[in-house]
């Protein structure tokens, strides 16, 4: 920021930013490009996963 720019205080911002687990975000932060993607794409595999199990309890039920 420019010296002398005033900063914005965005208040629906500053609410939502109480709730942020910022050592989580300086944590994966931490983490290489290609670890980033492979625990998204491992997120996603879990996210199927789950999927998968809810569909096959609802036909079993």
């Amino acid at each position: 920021m420019a010296q002398g720019t005033p900063t914005v205080v965005d208040p629906v911002i500053e609410v939502y930013k109480k709730d942020i687990d910022r050592t989580l975000l300086r944590e994966n932060l931490k983490l290489s490009v290609e670890d980033r993607l492979r625990q998204l794409m491992e997120l996603q595999r879990f996210a199927e996963e789950l999927q998968r199990a809810g569909r096959a309890a609802r036909r079993a039920s």
